[in-house]
């Protein structure tokens, strides 16, 4: 099965699952061990898993500007950090722009995989 890491390593580190290789493009940090899944032989293979915190559209930018700086603040605080990487997970704040540069190549990628797997909705 695919998971993630924050849902997987307790089962991971507990001896319960055992992991093959990680979806990303580099190595985890938590599980150094274990190869991507292109290091495997699918090569160009990356899927990760991300969160994001959106605002309506038109949500003035000092508004966005400062719950930016909020929720980074609060990322980076050590209790929060250790807290998520006790999950496997490791916080990465961007910048507004940064972040909707992020969600648009997602956008991109995940499109190019369903019109190759040829889904459709009906």
């Amino acid at each position: 099965m695919f998971d993630n890491l924050a849902s997987a390593t307790p089962q991971i580190r507990a001896g319960k699952l055992k992991a093959f290789a990680v979806t990303t493009a580099k190595r985890s940090s938590f599980f150094p061990e274990l190869p991507t899944v292109a290091e495997s032989g699918l090569k160009g293979f990356d899927i990760s898993t991300w969160f994001g915190v959106f605002a309506p559209a038109g949500t003035p930018k000092p508004i966005v500007d400062r719950l930016n700086a909020e929720f980074t603040r609060a990322l980076s605080a050590p209790d929060i950090r250790e807290r998520l990487a006790r999950m496997g997970a490791e916080a990465s704040p961007m910048s507004p722009e940064d972040f909707a540069a992020f969600v648009r190549a997602e956008q991109a990628k995940y499109e190019r995989v369903v019109k190759a797997s040829g889904a459709r909705v009906e």
